[in-house]
């Protein structure tokens, strides 16, 4: 039969399935047969999973013994791509890097054992750029993704692959990592929803590592109620990764739970001046009017240092990645070079390994914390770091949002920026903040925005306190209207 991808969501596939409209097994050919043909030209996918069809038999048969009770398994029998850098058992997980095109994943990510208990059908990994460092995937050794709705510009990243699959209609969601906007970013440019939960809320384990104090995994998909499923289908505390927490670490503080008022929405008007497309000040404008029309209370906010953000985190995350990229060596998994010695193995096998963008990291991280600099730039940078977090502490003690747009322009030309490495920084400039203070962020659709003659996506970012997804979920399904 012919199943209707486009835009199809998780509750409506869910739906299908519970009726018998269709079995997993034919949703699943269905989105086989879509990635066949958009595949090629957009490169989102680099693996397609040849048991996908076994696992949907699978889901198909838990669907028909558990009969009423799939109510309390909404991502039974539903497709989904993973980000590359996202363990699955058995199958080559390489984080788009040549170093690692043949290792084969020897143990799940919880999310992804998380998942497995749900009944997901994996579709397979997802492009990205490497290791996570780009904004782009320009950086994937294995080409650039492209935008679906546009293949001369870029999907953005280092997310990516996942943000196009559901962009293209070639999964229902995507999991992605988001170290400083590799979610959300993307989903911008990409006219979907991305979520970066707030730091501890989904474990790390199995997602190979970039900045530790940074990274977060987490859902792409077509609409918020989408990102809600997954998020507490994959949330939770995880032995194997000591910074997660439960759901009771943070006490919701959102004000309509007491007084029945819809939540107040801050906005750093003194942050939003310089280096904004008009299009994406535009659409925001238009955003904060729409917010207002639905009664929600729109006030202005100072954030002192909001402006060092970006500074701060290209300090502290390229000191994390020189630290967590030491492991890739060719010794014991990965590409293997023959050199001179031990030490010319080391040497060669990262030279013929690694990328320009991820070499170029490795070096600015070991240089911040040599001696003699550690000092000056990685402890001073940690100390602005929680300058930051209390700017936005004490601007939530009188706003229970605060949004910004999600990326300063639409998705640019592919090529445009790749040797201009400030430039493509500067893209991080509204997403690195809810990644400094550990705070949970949500990129929404806002409008279509005319670029360049292109009607393109823009996104719309809204923050929220430690733990509070929920309000983002809230005031995201109001705004869509879901």
């Amino acid at each position: 039969m012919k199943i209707d991808l486009h835009k199809l969501t998780i509750q409506k596939a869910h739906e299908a399935l519970k009726k018998g409209e269709y079995t997993s097994v034919q949703l699943t050919q269905a989105y086989l047969e879509q990635i066949k043909n958009k595949n090629p030209e957009i490169n989102a996918y680099l693996k397609v999973f040849a048991d996908a069809i076994d696992q949907a038999k699978q889901a198909d048969t838990k669907i028909k013994n558990l009969k009423f009770n799939i109510e309390n398994f909404p991502l039974l029998g539903i497709p989904c791509g993973i980000k590359d850098n996202i363990l699955i058992q058995g199958h080559i997980t390489s984080a788009s890097s040549k170093i690692l095109e043949n290792y084969r994943a020897t143990y799940d990510a919880t999310v992804i054992s998380k998942l497995k208990k749900e009944g997901v059908v994996f579709l397979g990994h997802t492009n990205m750029d490497e290791f996570a460092m780009g904004g782009s995937t320009e950086n994937s050794a294995f080409g650039v993704t492209k935008n679906p709705y546009d293949t001369t510009r870029v999907a953005g990243g280092s997310s990516g692959g996942s943000a196009a699959t559901v962009a293209m209609d070639a999964a229902v969601f995507s999991l992605g990592t988001d170290t400083g906007g590799s979610i959300r970013q993307p989903a911008s440019f990409c006219g979907v929803v991305g979520l970066k939960p707030t730091y501890g809320a989904v474990s790390r384990y199995g997602a190979i590592a970039m900045g530790s104090s940074l990274d977060q995994i987490g859902p792409i998909s077509q609409t918020v109620s989408d990102c809600e499923v997954v998020f507490n289908a994959i949330r939770g505390k995880d032995i194997h990764d000591g910074t997660t927490i439960d759901i009771t670490t943070y006490a919701s503080k959102h004000v309509s739970k007491t007084l029945g008022a819809k939540p107040v929405i801050g906005v750093p008007r003194h942050f939003l001046k310089e280096g904004i497309d008009t299009a994406v000040i535009d659409a925001f404008d238009s955003a904060i009017a729409s917010f207002k029309q639905k009664g929600y209370e729109i006030k202005d906010i100072q954030l002192p240092n909001i402006s060092y953000s970006l500074l701060v985190y290209y300090i502290i995350m390229p000191a994390e990645v020189s630290s967590n990229m030491a492991r890739f060596d060719g010794v014991k998994y990965g590409l293997h070079k023959d050199g001179a010695n031990g030490i010319q193995d080391y040497f060669e096998t990262r030279r013929a390994g690694l990328g320009r963008e991820v070499i170029r990291r490795i070096l600015l991280g070991t240089y911040v914390l040599s001696s003699g600099y550690y000092d000056a730039y990685y402890n001073r940078a940690n100390a602005v770091r929680a300058m930051i977090i209390a700017d936005f502490q004490k601007a939530f003690s009188s706003v229970d949002l605060i949004v910004t747009p999600t990326a300063p322009s639409p998705a640019f030309k592919i090529g445009e920026k790749s040797n201009d490495p400030i430039s493509m920084y500067l893209e991080d400039i509204f997403t690195v903040t809810a990644n400094i203070t550990g705070m949970p962020a949500l990129s929404i659709p806002c409008m279509v925005g005319e670029n360049d003659n292109k009607h393109l996506p823009i996104g719309l970012q809204l923050t929220a306190r430690h733990g509070d997804e929920a309000t983002l979920f809230a005031v995201g399904k109001d705004f869509l209207g879901e």
